[in-house]
């Protein structure tokens, strides 16, 4: 059985009370795909950091997930080809 690693950085920014993160997978077949998620800090709030680090960093890995999902996606219809009327079952 052959072992495959698939990396994930995510990168994370702030910019005012927005912080930005970007989550890239690469692997060794495919291009790199990214994700993105924001989180705003409420201005009156003193919240601990991290909490803004963490919800971006979450939204960009749910992000990634629904982009690597659509690749999947669009690889199993290229694969199956056109559809057959035949088997429509009407």
């Amino acid at each position: 059985m052959e072992a495959k690693q698939w990396s994930v950085q995510i990168y994370i920014s702030e910019d005012g009370d927005a912080t930005h993160a970007h989550a890239v997978l690469t692997t060794r077949d495919t291009a790199a795909i990214t994700g993105r998620g924001v989180a705003r800090r409420n201005p009156g709030d003193r919240s601990i950091p991290e909490i803004g680090d963490e919800l971006a960093a979450s939204r960009a890995l749910d992000d990634l997930a629904i982009r690597l999902r659509d690749v999947a996606s669009a690889d199993i219809v290229q694969l199956a080809g056109p559809a057959d009327p035949s088997r429509a079952g009407w």
